[in-house]
C-alpha cells in the first residue's frame, strides 16, 4: 500500500518545481542552517567521510561542495590492465546483460527501447546492436562524481529533455519506460573496444548534471534536445580521457548507464543486479585485442572547444526547435569549474 502511494506521488507532485528548489537550496550559503543540514543528511544516509578528502563537514560552504566532494587519493585504485574496464561509479548495480532486439532490461516485466534511451538516434542505436548495458544506481549516500570505464575521445554528447521520476529501485520496478523518459547527458566515446556511451540520467531533485568538458549541461531546462560533435582522435581540440578519470558528476543522486558494441566486452561474472560497486574495480574484459584506435591520441586536459552543433534525429515526443542556422539546436558549451 505504501509503495503503491509513493509511484502515485511520483506522477502527482510538481518534479520540475521540486527539482528547481532543491537545486537553488543546494547552492546557498546559508552558514550554520547550511551546516546542520550537511550534518543531518550524513547522519541519516550513513555517509562515510573518512573517504573524503575533506572529512570536516563544516568545511562545505554550500550541500552542492559536500554532495560532489572528492575523494582522498588512493581510496577507488583502477584496476589495472589494457583489457580490463573500470567500473564508472560508486553505488549497485540496477541491472545488466544483453541488448536484445533492441530493448535493455530495467525491471521485471519492464524493457525499454534503446532508440528511445538514444533520443531516437537510430544510426547510433545501430552501432550497439546486440551489444551490452549496465545501469548503476547512485544512493544518496554514495560518492557522485563519474569516472571513465576506459581510455575515450569524446565524440558526441547530446543533452535530451524528459520528466525527472525518481530512479530509485521502488520507481524502476514500476514506471514504465523509466530512464528513456527522464532527463539525460548522452556521451559517446571512440575507444579501443568500439564506440562507448556512458548517459548520465536525471532524477527528481537531481540539482545539475555537469561534464568536465562542457561544465553545467542542465540546468537551464530548455525542452529541446541539444546535440554537440567534437574532434576525432588526432584532430586539433580532441578530447581524449583516461580509464579512471572523471568525466561528469550529478548533485544530487541518479543513475549512470553504459552502453558496448556487440562482441567487443564481457561484464565480470561477480556482477548481478543489486552488487554493490565502487568505481575502479573491475567492470569488464574485452573480447578482442584492441585496435589502434586510440594510440596516436594525446590524452590532454578537459578543454572548452566550439562544438560542431548539428541536428539530431529525434522521437517524436521530444521535439526539436530551429535555430540559426536553419536545422541546427544552438548550444554553447560553459567553461568547467572547480575541476
Amino acid at each position: 500500500m505504501l509503495d503503491s502511494i509513493k509511484i502515485k506521488l511520483q506522477y502527482l507532485l510538481p518534479k520540475q518545481g521540486l527539482t528547481r528548489l532543491a537545486g537553488w537550496g543546494a547552492d546557498k550559503r546559508a552558514a550554520a542552517l547550511t551546516h546542520w543540514v550537511i550534518k543531518a543528511f550524513a547522519r541519516f544516509y550513513n555517509v562515510d567521510m573518512k573517504e573524503a578528502q575533506n572529512p570536516d563537514l563544516k568545511s562545505y560552504a554550500t550541500f552542492n561542495e559536500f554532495f560532489v566532494r572528492p575523494l582522498r587519493d588512493g581510496a577507488r585504485p583502477v584496476v589495472s590492465g589494457l583489457d580490463m574496464l573500470c567500473l564508472p561509479a560508486d553505488g549497485a548495480v540496477s541491472q545488466l546483460g544483453p541488448i536484445t532486439e533492441g530493448k535493455l532490461f530495467q525491471a521485471k516485466g519492464h524493457f525499454y527501447s534503446l532508440e528511445a534511451l538514444l533520443a531516437g538516434n537510430y544510426l547510433l542505436a545501430e552501432q550497439f546492436k546486440d551489444g551490452q548495458f549496465a545501469t548503476i544506481y547512485l544512493a544518496p549516500r554514495d560518492y557522485h562524481r563519474v569516472h571513465m570505464p576506459c581510455d575515450g575521445v569524446l565524440r558526441e554528447m547530446i543533452y535530451v529533455p524528459g520528466d525527472l521520476f525518481s530512479v530509485n529501485p521502488l520507481t524502476a520496478a514500476n514506471v514504465p519506460n523509466l530512464f528513456a523518459r527522464n532527463e539525460r547527458v548522452i556521451c559517446v566515446f571512440d575507444t579501443e573496444f568500439g564506440p562507448m556511451v556512458q548517459i548520465l540520467v536525471g532524477a527528481t531533485i537531481v540539482g545539475s548534471i555537469e561534464t568536465v568538458w562542457a561544465g553545467c549541461v542542465t540546468p537551464p531546462r530548455e525542452g529541446i534536445i541539444k546535440r554537440w560533435t567534437y574532434p576525432a582522435a588526432g584532430e586539433e581540440g580532441a578530447i581524449a580521457l583516461e580509464k579512471g578519470q572523471e568525466m561528469g558528476r550529478f548533485k544530487l543522486g541518479s543513475t549512470v548507464i553504459n552502453l558496448f558494441a556487440a562482441n567487443q566486452t564481457r561484464f565480470m561474472p561477480n556482477l548481478k543486479s543489486g552488487t554493490v560497486t565502487r568505481m575502479g574495480e573491475p567492470f569488464a574484459e574485452a573480447l578482442r585485442t584492441p585496435a589502434a584506435a586510440t594510440k596516436e591520441t594525446v590524452v590532454v586536459e578537459p578543454v572548452v572547444v566550439t562544438p560542431e552543433v548539428s541536428e539530431v534525429p529525434v522521437a517524436p515526443e521530444a521535439p526539436v526547435t530551429a535555430e540559426t542556422p536553419p536545422g541546427m539546436a544552438t548550444a554553447e558549451p560553459q567553461a568547467p569549474k572547480d575541476y
